[in-house]
């Protein structure tokens, strides 16, 4: 059976032009193209319960970093790590960028080494190895009585916890149809929301306390999530995909069995699986780093870290600083911590708003309508900040608008960048570029984390709302990036994402693009 182009702009290369198929491949591919969204639950309810147990590990990332932004505007833990200035206790700027960038520099580091565990030993052992790595990384944080031992336990935290956003998505998209593909990938986000709504639940009830438990309890809750996955992780499937690739069919089989339902012909989807794992290999895909920069994969790695670092760029950094940046914004320490916590709320209900719009709209749409809003919410925030001795009322409106810009950051790029990366990067080096992404992302965050305190801490450049001037205008420059190299994904299976990166088919010309195939 020959693919066929119908596009005239399209360069067909002979790797793909002629590409056997049978019979039941193509039933099964045309099956899964027609599955609705409500069937696709009703056939797959184990796929999205494994997908949402190994997001769990994104939980306990969020978590973190957010904790520790939080405990910045702590009291007691101001008081303990901290010293005295202008009558107050506060942590220096140094040791700030020092503690925060603990984590985005065990993420960068972890999301790297992730890939190779991942490919030798597969995605539930990878998971398994983690999570008992942050249990043991948790003990440094919980006695931790000095900023230098704080540190430690940041950053060997940090190398584990980098490793969950690496399998989680490469998990979730390799369980689960088409059709459920949007929802269990964006749901990642929605896991770092609840992990940082968590955090300044956690820490808005504990920082009342004076004494060392107001931050040392906030610490210790981490391991609650390691007692829940625990006792899952014997009975976790592997991912089929996975299987496939080490030559595995039977166990692949057995797993998409315990995926799915039994109406469902898991080994139709098997054949679909080992169809695209053979196509990968005959445009000669490998499943190293190096490979995710060779020219058949240059620029779907270049999408998937774009996408990842909009993030960054746009401003999302800040929400680790939310409370702080209430706080020095001139809110009371009550009401910071009080709008911290409704600031991820209504990221909660964005996330969630986002499935709804993974159904009617593309990726791209949502990805770039959103980034644009973001960019004209930062610079109004900085406006305002510029308006003569700023009055309560316009103390409220940025903080109010932070909160709105929360909000359209969990409703578009937040959520949709996850879904992008797992359907632009191929099978075989889905997890090394999701690390890659991850790590750059990562380098990013390392140079906010630098940046943000020096530019928001009173005894610094004190810029407070004026930093929706910086960040609004990375968040422009992000958008024309968008517009010209994200493509639309929606409704395309893994095998014709393949077809139509290998024949370098134009940006805006994905959404449109037809094959044929006789």
């Amino acid at each position: 059976m020959d693919v066929k182009d119908t596009t005239k702009d399209a360069v067909v290369s002979p790797v793909t032009a002629d590409v056997p198929r049978d019979e039941a491949v193509l039933e099964a591919v045309e099956a899964e193209k027609s599955l609705g969204f409500v069937a696709a639950v009703r056939l797959y309810p184990k796929a999205i319960g494994w997908s949402v147990f190994f997001s769990l590990g994104v939980v306990m990332l969020a978590f973190d970093p957010q904790l520790l932004g939080n405990l910045y505007a702590t009291p007691a833990f101001q008081r303990d790590f901290g010293y005295e200035y202008e009558g107050e206790y506060i942590i220096s700027a140094a040791w700030q960028s020092g503690l925060s960038m603990g984590n985005p520099v065990g993420q960068c580091v972890g999301a790297l080494l992730a890939g190779y565990p991942m490919e030798w030993f597969g995605r539930k052992k990878t998971f398994a190895a983690c999570v008992f790595g942050t249990c043991c990384c948790v003990f440094f944080q919980f006695f931790a009585r000095s900023l230098e031992v704080l540190l430690t336990g940041e950053l060997l935290g940090g190398l584990v916890l980098g490793a969950y956003v690496v399998i989680a998505p490469a998990y979730a998209s390799e369980v689960c149809p088409m059709a459920l593909r949007g929802q269990l990938t964006s749901y990642i986000n929605l896991c770092f929301v609840m992990g940082q709504l968590l955090a300044n639940g956690v820490t808005a009830g504990t920082s009342k306390l004076s004494s060392h438990w107001a931050y040392s309890i906030p610490f210790a809750l981490q391991w609650f999530w390691i007692l829940v996955i625990i006792p899952g992780l014997p009975f976790a499937p592997e991912s089929p995909w996975w299987l496939v690739r080490n030559g595995r069919l039977e166990e692949a089989e057995w797993s998409l069995q315990r995926l799915a339902s039994a109406k469902v012909d898991v080994q139709a989807t098997l054949a679909v699986i080992v169809e695209t794992d053979r196509l990968e290999q005959a445009m000669e895909a490998g499943s190293t780093y190096l490979d995710c920069f060779h020219k058949v994969n240059r620029r779907r790695t270049e999408i998937s870290v774009g996408v990842y670092c909009t993030q960054v760029l746009s401003g999302i950094y800040l929400v680790n600083y939310a409370t702080y940046f209430f706080q020095q914004a001139g809110l009371p320490t009550e009401r910071a911590f009080d709008m911290g916590i409704g600031f991820l709320a209504v990221g909660f209900l964005g996330t969630v708003t986002s499935w709804f719009l993974l159904l009617h709209f593309g990726r791209r749409t949502i990805f770039a309508s959103g980034l644009a809003l973001l960019a004209v919410l930062q610079l109004v925030i900085g406006i305002l900040d510029c308006v003569p001795s700023r009055p309560a009322a316009v103390i409220w409106t940025q903080s109010s608008l932070m909160v709105v810009w929360n909000f359209f950051y969990d409703l578009s790029i937040g959520p949709v960048c996850f879904v992008i990366i797992c359907e632009c990067s191929a099978t075989k080096v889905r997890a090394n570029t999701i690390a890659i992404a991850t790590a750059v992302q990562a380098v990013l965050g390392i140079v906010m984390t630098v940046a943000i305190p020096y530019l928001i801490n009173p005894d610094e450049a004190n810029l407070q709302g004026k930093l929706g001037f910086f960040f609004g205008g990375l968040a422009v420059l992000c958008w024309v990036w968008a517009y010209l190299r994200v493509p639309e994904t929606v409704g395309r299976t893994f095998e014709e994402l393949d077809v139509m990166f290998e024949r370098s088919v134009p940006t805006r010309k994905f959404a449109s693009y037809a094959m044929q195939r006789e």
